[in-house]
């Protein structure tokens, strides 16, 4: 169940990324991408990967600083810099012709990342799946803004304490409770020597000026959308999802009761049947994909 392995990388401007394709066809399946939030990883996405799978190639990947790709002092890993790595990503993988632009699926600051490289960049989706994601001010619990404010100071706890926090502050996403080994799993690329500094860098980068800059512009998208909201999400409250969806012209909100911030880990068979009937049948034509 735990088991999750990104076996390639790619070498961005922020660092080594492990990424992963599931899917059968050779690579003739229309593309569907997956973006993580904070402070999670990929690994969020392994249930609702396998379940997209059967239709599409689906490509996982963990974001600079995150999970299984690189950590390291100095590391530009805001918001910002994310999506210019995906764009990056994108076009290693052959998904910026014509014809082959993928869907997106992006949760948390996913969410703000894939906007942003689609508003700012011009990265160009067949379709976009918004689920709980940051993207409107004001964003960020109190606890959030205190461990940013003071991440050097976090920063010295002893292991077993950071530990301790991160395990805390990783539980308060679901509403339902995390399996152990599942709270295990997110919690562990936190607490190695290069995760426990990486925990507060990408905190204290990440700021909410990042989605300032695009709020403005979301009246421009142009692909169908789905927003996806936990009904009892305490990180992001559904009214976020609500103005979101009425703010992208055609989108669809799709509110799942019973679950958290971490719908993945509360709902996921709703959840993946939400991605399936917004996503469809493989669409017809030219398609992208790795090569």
């Amino acid at each position: 169940m735990t088991q999750w392995l990104l076996d390639r990388t790619f070498r961005s401007t922020s660092g080594e990324v492990r990424w992963a394709v599931l899917g059968a066809g050779g690579g003739d399946a229309p593309p569907v991408v997956l973006l993580h939030g904070t402070p999670f990883s990929s690994f969020v996405w392994r249930g609702i990967a396998r379940a997209l799978a059967g239709r599409r190639q689906v490509y996982v990947w963990d974001m600079p600083g995150y999970g299984a790709s690189e950590m390291r002092a100095g590391q530009d890993v805001s918001l910002a810099a994310q999506a210019v790595v995906f764009g990056e990503l994108l076009e290693h993988w052959g998904m910026t012709a014509p014809g082959g632009q993928p869907a997106v699926v992006a949760h948390d600051f996913g969410g703000c990342v894939a906007l942003r490289a689609h508003l700012l960049h011009g990265a160009r989706y067949e379709r976009l799946a918004l689920v709980d994601p940051v993207a409107l001010a004001p964003w960020g619990s109190p606890a959030y803004r205190l461990l940013g404010a003071h991440a050097e100071v976090f920063g010295q706890l002893p292991p077993e304490l950071h530990r301790a926090l991160a395990r805390e502050y990783v539980s308060s996403a679901s509403r339902a409770g995390l399996r152990p080994d599942v709270l295990d799993r997110l919690v562990e690329p936190w607490c190695t020597e290069a995760g426990r500094p990486a925990f507060y860098r990408q905190i204290a980068q990440n700021d909410q000026r990042s989605t300032d800059e695009v709020a403005g512009r979301y009246g421009e998208i142009a692909v169908p959308v789905l927003v996806c909201w936990g009904a009892d999400d305490a990180w992001i409250p559904v009214a976020k999802g609500h103005e979101l969806a009425s703010r992208i012209p055609g989108a669809r909100l799709r509110v799942i009761e019973g679950a958290g911030h971490l719908v993945h880990e509360d709902a996921p068979a709703e959840l993946a049947v939400a991605l399936r009937e917004f996503l469809g049948p493989p669409p017809v034509g030219p398609v992208g994909g790795a090569r």
